[in-house]
């Protein structure tokens, strides 16, 4: 029996999610995995060291966002922003454009208005 293939490289997913600049410390994208709210080929993981290689799909929650990447490499480093970028191609579905505001913001008096009709707060009561 001969080895011509390389081991495939692995690495921690909370490791992985740092280095990729994810999160901003280790530790956060941990408590992410963790928590439960990281998916790696649609299987939810629950522990940081799960492995992770190239060809891997993660699906995890950062902030209000929901993300989806494939992982492309395994770094060595947490370097700069374009070396972190090269580990991963970017599957998440871009986000719904935010409804388009007519006109200027509401005045205080105008906001008053709006809370009288829609029942809140008497006409007479000073905000202290």
């Amino acid at each position: 029996m001969t080895l011509d293939a390389a081991p495939q490289q692995r690495q921690r997913v909370d490791k992985w999610l740092w280095q990729a600049r994810f999160f901003k410390t280790r530790s956060l994208s941990a408590k992410v995995v963790s928590g439960g709210h990281c998916r790696v080929n649609a299987e939810k993981v629950l522990k940081p060291a799960a492995p992770v290689g190239p060809g891997d799909v993660l699906t995890f929650t950062q902030g209000n966002r929901v993300r989806v990447v494939r992982i492309e490499g395994i770094g060595t480093r947490r370097g700069p922003a374009v070396e972190a970028q090269a580990l991963y191609t970017d599957l998440t579905p871009p986000d719904e454009p935010r409804p388009v505001r007519v006109g200027p913001r509401p005045t205080k008096k105008d906001r008053r208005e709006i809370d009288q009709l829609k029942g809140e707060g008497d006409p007479g009561e000073s905000p202290r």
